[in-house]
């Protein structure tokens, strides 16, 4: 089970946007929980009395997890090119979810029928990478596209694509997350 301090370090770097006086200590922090200072991949998620209202993350970890999360959940709270920018009123009915990806392994498979065999729901979180088309579901996606089928479909049409995309058999990559969610108003600041 991932740690609170996550979710704190989330809620800081939004919070350091919506109120000028706040802020962390950064060193103080990687004292106290040295594993923040290995890389991880980290998909920040808001939800706005339960609809979606920002997400975004890494695929692949390139950088330390502290550093990974401060930008993704500033960005998924301020950046989110779908949905306005978050504002202080909002905050008493958002909650916020902290995803930590494992690294993303290829996924092999002979057509769309197996792939659809191959794929664990609930679990496999997917990245379809073919020429420029690249988009990415994670395993959170299952609850609104349960079936393989469905979550394959709607996944080529995130990365630009159609179904027919699996006939020229993209790379399909699968990975897990380690997740952890709060309302906000739950979450001890740092």
């Amino acid at each position: 089970m991932l740690d609170t301090i996550l979710l704190r370090i989330a809620k800081s770097s939004i919070l350091s946007k919506l109120d000028s006086t706040y802020s962390f200590n950064e060193e103080k922090l990687l004292s106290e929980y040295p594993y923040l200072k290995k890389d991880g991949a980290v998909f920040v998620t808001l939800k706005f009395r339960g609809d979606l209202k920002g997400c975004i993350g890494s695929i692949v970890a390139h950088q330390r997890l502290v550093d990974d999360i401060v930008p993704n959940a500033f960005s998924a709270a301020f950046s989110d090119s779908r949905f306005s920018p978050l504002n202080f009123d909002e905050l008493s009915d958002l909650t916020l979810e902290v995803s930590l990806l494992s690294e993303p392994e290829v996924l092999e498979y002979e057509d769309f029928n197996d792939l659809c065999q191959k794929v664990e729901p609930n679990f496999d979180g997917l990245i379809l990478k073919h020429n420029g088309y690249r988009g990415t579901f994670l395993p959170q996606v299952w609850k609104q596209l349960p079936t393989p089928k469905l979550f394959l479909e709607n996944l080529s049409m995130k990365a630009g694509a159609d179904i027919s995309i699996y006939a020229q058999h993209p790379t399909i990559y699968r990975y897990g997350v380690d997740s952890i969610e709060e309302k906000f108003d739950e979450i001890l600041s740092l």
